[in-house]
């Protein structure tokens, strides 16, 4: 796997200066794809709806093309997979993003549970515990929970 993730970044960033900053960008997106697909996993029942919440929401954010965006999601699950806990993800956005940009990924994490248009406690639970972890305010994290309920569509139970 390191393998994988090393030509990734090899082929995305290349060597030279850039190099820490860009790996540091590319760990980051990792990392934040990573706790989205597992808001996906979190109800044990992963919807098309919120696998495609997943790849709009990193290929917006992060402004990648098609194919970067396949290919991050696909580093993601397996770096998901081989987690034992969401310490290594939360711990590089604490250190790599600000305040807006951790509360921006509170609000997607919020959209890909609402992406099925069911609420399940254990999503509602995972997204207060990642929120927990980037130490975003409560007050941030109902607010991003209001807007992603109003912009998805169908039924909410919450």
């Amino acid at each position: 796997m390191i393998g994988a993730i090393k030509k990734y970044f090899d082929k995305q960033i290349g060597t030279g200066a850039e190099h820490d900053a860009a790996t540091n960008k590319h760990r980051l997106q990792v990392a934040t794809a990573a706790m989205l697909i597992e808001m996906a996993r979190a109800d044990f029942d992963v919807h098309p709806e919120e696998t495609e919440e997943v790849t709009q929401a990193v290929r917006t954010t992060f402004g990648l093309s098609q194919a970067d965006t396949e290919e991050l999601i696909r580093l993601a699950q397996e770096e998901a997979k081989q987690a034992t806990d969401y310490y290594q993800f939360t711990s590089l956005i604490n250190k790599g993003f600000s305040q807006e940009e951790k509360i921006q990924v509170v609000e997607l994490m919020w959209q890909v549970a609402y992406a099925d248009g069911h609420m399940d406690r254990y999503e509602d639970h995972l997204v207060r515990k990642l929120a927990n972890l980037m130490h975003v305010s409560h007050k941030d994290f109902i607010a991003t929970k209001h807007r992603a309920r109003a912009a998805s569509p169908g039924q909410h139970t919450d």
